[in-house]
């Protein structure tokens, strides 16, 4: 079987590949190396023995000379960040999904199954639970509210109790989040309507080593880790109850696999998540902990406009056809750090990514500072 991955020499998609070639699968890979996540150029751990072609997904020439002879196409190629280049989001994810379908139908490929990297960031706010007992969806906080430090999402004066979200209800908030759903939309629609068995997996926080040292969006392990490193606080936003749960990439892998194999996972859309809830602070000790460092976050009352509040993901569905995490979040932090140290780093990384979001207005201050729990 010989199959695509875009994206195949980012974080999940070159786990994926390696993972692939293990199992004696022909690997063709399709990489723009764009930045900010390939700012040096292409990374040092390409999967070995995979074939690579510099291209882009928004390139209908690309994806002509990707999918010639391709029997399984991975599409983890994506643009994702904090960043306000808002079209960009839709050329890459929409458009590019788009042109995956367009080539198939017009040269008639034969493709056995598509499988796409979608997001649990298409949940916005996701689930909650009134004090009533209603469950509801709600919108973001407005920028207003975040300046005045009030973080809790507010409901008609309710209390609202975060839930684990199944896949039934989307509710999109950032351009980010809207692209990955749009792109779930073509996709499922499209593989429905011409026949191209198409799976969508909602990926929860994904951890594990060769993450973007420059990608914003890549997250806590990210910069918790690096913080660490260089033996500085590490920034937390907000009052760090914010609740999140972490996936471990080698977890991820395994369900990128088990899909592949499962046709009851045809047309469906599937959430990959950790299974355990944790708040940022929370991680942020644990992180601390895995870098012998004491833990000293700083609440300075900052927020990144745009993020949630809470949000984890039920893995139930996905859990039904035989996959469930093995890794906790420690694990994940191990392994990063095992990698990140062996990486030549310097400290202006931990600047970067920071400085370039308070420059876009994306990082904010409110009137309030936390205070240490």
């Amino acid at each position: 079987m010989k199959i695509l991955i875009t994206g195949g020499l980012g974080f999940i998609g070159s786990h994926t590949a390696d993972a692939l070639l293990a199992q004696r699968y022909f690997v063709r890979i399709l990489d723009n190396l764009s930045e900010p996540v390939h700012r040096d150029g292409k990374p040092l751990y390409v999967p070995k023995g995979a074939e690579i072609i510099i291209g882009d997904v928004r390139s209908k020439a690309d994806w002509e000379r990707a999918l010639e002879g391709i029997d399984v196409v991975y599409h983890m190629a994506a643009y994702q960040d904090y960043l306000t280049d808002l079209s960009k989001f839709f050329h890459v994810n929409t458009v590019g999904t788009t042109l995956l379908y367009e080539v198939a139908v017009e040269r008639s490929l034969p493709l056995k199954k598509v499988i796409v990297a979608s997001s649990q960031a298409v949940y916005g706010e996701g689930k909650y639970r009134t004090e009533s007992g209603e469950i509801v969806y709600p919108n973001s906080r407005s920028r207003k509210q975040l300046e005045e430090g009030r973080w809790d999402i507010e409901w008609n004066g309710s209390r609202l109790i975060p839930q684990w979200t199944d896949e039934a209800v989307v509710n999109p908030q950032n351009q980010y989040a809207i692209s990955k759903y749009t792109q779930e939309l073509v996709a499922l629609n499209l593989g429905c309507r011409y026949e191209i068995p198409t799976v969508c997996l909602r990926y929860s926080i994904v951890q594990g080593p060769r993450q973007s040292f420059y990608n914003a969006y890549s997250g806590a392990c990210r910069i918790f880790s690096l913080s660490y490193l260089f033996r500085r606080q590490p920034i937390i936003y907000e009052d760090g109850h914010q609740i999140r749960d972490f996936v471990n990439i080698e977890d991820v892998v395994c369900a990128n696999l088990l899909v592949l194999e499962k046709e009851e996972a045809n047309y469906r859309c599937f959430n990959v998540g950790g299974g355990r809830a944790y708040t940022v602070l929370e991680f942020a000790e644990i992180v601390a902990r895995v870098f012998g460092c004491p833990f000293e976050p700083k609440l300075t009352g900052e927020f990144r406009f745009g993020d949630t509040r809470h949000i984890m993901s039920d893995i139930t569905s996905l859990k039904v056809l035989g996959w469930s995490p093995q890794h906790a979040a420690e694990y994940s932090v191990l392994a990063y750090k095992e990698w990140l140290t062996s990486q030549d780093v310097s400290e202006e990384i931990l600047e970067y990514a920071y400085s370039h979001m308070r420059e876009l207005n994306v990082v904010g201050q409110s009137r309030r500072r936390e205070a240490m729990p």
